[in-house]
């Protein structure tokens, strides 16, 4: 839970293809720190949702899709971890033993308040502000 090492990783591609050049994988990979699998396996989801293309041949490689002004931090982070929640017990019909509606538990509701602005500060950090040099 919480961010993963794919979602720092997805960032990572992305800040690799911030130039607007398009660049191979082994490039990215070198660049960034990433290992080989973990990469291709990240750039399909990035490639899938748009944010990223993929281009074939001698010259192909991977190029940024998407405007860095309008992409945050949690449109990266949710294509890679959909749930992105701090704790388990956050997850949609998830039956707590402690947390009811007759006796609700404290901590459960920190923990959505905690969620609730970690989601909002990420949906307010574009990619260009954090990019930029």
């Amino acid at each position: 839970m919480l961010i993963t090492k794919e979602c720092d990783y997805a960032i990572r591609i992305i800040r690799a293809l911030s130039s607007g050049e398009t660049h191979s994988i082994s490039f990215i990979c070198e660049k960034e720190l990433i290992t080989t699998a973990n990469a291709y396996k990240i750039a399909r989801k990035l490639e899938k949702s748009g944010h990223i293309k993929s281009f074939r041949g001698s010259a192909g490689g991977y190029a940024l899709n998407c405007d860095l002004k309008r992409t945050s931090l949690y449109d990266i982070i949710t294509v890679i971890d959909p749930k992105m929640l701090l704790i388990e017990c956050m997850q949609a019909g998830y039956e707590c033993p402690i947390h009811s509606h007759q006796k609700p538990c404290h901590v459960h509701r920190e923990f959505a308040r905690i969620q609730s602005n970690l989601n909002q500060d990420l949906k307010k950090r574009m990619l260009a502000e954090i990019l930029a040099d």
